[in-house]
């Protein structure tokens, strides 16, 4: 077996960027182990299988380097490239974690103590935890312990149906997981799908979500993660209520970056601080500062196929940041708006977000540069 394709760079530069190839399924083995062969050097680049069709495959791997305008060809070879991988691994009953060549990355929670599931810890660049620790672990000197359904990195809105499914206040929603559809571990990414029910005050449920994380085997320096939401209105109707106090893809900084402690809110449009970047539409959204003796960042970045692309930004000086579409007559502060959104019963509603984790402020992780690579790949052009 053996299937060729060139990937080149007209206008963009890439670096340690995951890439998705679509292949004919023909002679192409499912099950592998294969590699990736670089052409002329013969360098093997471990690959790994993403998804199956009847009639295609799509192979994925990283690209470590691939300057603008230039181009290299690939050969998909049955070979194993032996490289330590990405993990998930069971962590007690209500987890399982992600580990990056043999370390803890982060872990998704579903215990029974809290309202919805989240990601926790988040270890970036240099063995700290970017996202803050209350309330998962609580009594650290200096840390705030305001709002505390703002757990790491989690998904959540405060008005599904009339119903508050954000905050742990009486009278709440929860988000309850049912099971995982998949986990899966390998040598480029490791992938969990899960299966969560969403109820409303009364335990009674409202709909489902798919809930897909994905890690990949990044470099040292920076993390990447792919996160895939998608809701199914499998009970009747669903309306996402214009409000403000949401966050499809929410993340709660280390209270050591927040933005009035000395860290930097950036958004695609080079607006910093709160009071430029809150209520605003943005490609993605950047908060960096302090963690332990280094800067460190955290970026959100929106995909184009996502509801009002390029989203709304609810963030904060104190140190959370959430892509919400839904809040218009909030950020627009005119109640004759509205932002809302109604699901029709059996419809889906799906969103994607890439979390990029990275060393320094928005510059020094070119979180600009990193964005292209997610909404403007690499060309690829299949071999004869």
């Amino acid at each position: 077996m053996s299937t060729r394709f060139r990937l080149s760079a007209p206008r963009h530069s890439y670096f340690d960027e995951p890439i998705t190839v679509e292949l004919e399924r023909s002679g192409v083995p499912v099950s592998g182990p294969f590699s990736l062969r670089e052409k002329p050097s013969g360098r093997l680049i471990p690959a790994q299988l993403k998804w199956v069709t009847d009639e295609t495959v799509a192979i994925c791997f990283i690209v470590d380097r691939l300057a603008r305008g230039e181009s290299v060809e690939f050969e998909l070879v049955e070979n194993e490239c032996t490289v330590e991988g990405v993990e998930v691994i069971p962590s007690g009953e209500q987890a399982v974690a992600f580990h990056i060549r043999g370390s803890l990355f982060t872990a998704y929670h579903w215990d029974s103590e809290s309202a919805r599931p989240f990601l926790y810890p988040v270890i970036g660049p240099g063995g700290g935890c970017v996202t803050r620790h209350f309330p998962m672990v609580k009594d650290i000197p200096g840390e705030t312990t305001d709002h505390k359904h703002h757990r790491s990195i989690w998904v959540a809105h405060g008005d599904v149906n009339g119903v508050d499914n954000w905050t742990e206040e009486p009278g709440h929603g929860t988000i309850k997981h049912k099971l995982f559809l998949e986990q899966t571990s390998g040598p480029v990414f490791a992938r969990v799908v899960a299966l969560n029910d969403w109820l409303d005050n009364s335990d009674r449920k409202v709909m489902e979500e798919e809930r897909e994380i994905t890690v990949y085997n990044i470099c040292d320096s920076a993390c990447v993660l792919d996160m895939r939401v998608a809701f199914k209105a499998t009970e009747g109707d669903v309306r996402f209520g214009d409000t403000k106090e949401g966050g499809i893809c929410s993340v709660r900084v280390a209270t050591t970056m927040d933005g009035n402690k000395g860290g930097v809110i950036t958004n695609s449009y080079g607006a910093i601080t709160e009071a430029e970047t809150w209520g605003k539409r943005a490609h993605w959204c950047d908060y960096s500062g302090p963690v332990g003796d280094r800067v460190v960042g955290i970026a959100i970045f929106d995909h184009p196929s996502n509801f009002r692309y390029p989203t709304y930004w609810h963030v904060r000086d104190y140190g959370l940041m959430t892509a919400n579409p839904f809040a218009l007559s909030a950020y627009k502060n005119d109640r004759s708006l509205d932002g809302s959104h109604l699901v029709r019963q059996g419809s889906m509603f799906a969103f994607a977000y890439r979390i990029y984790i990275h060393d320094g402020d928005v510059s020094a992780g070119r979180v600009s540069e990193k964005y292209h690579g997610y909404i403007n790949p690499p060309l690829i052009e299949s071999g004869k």
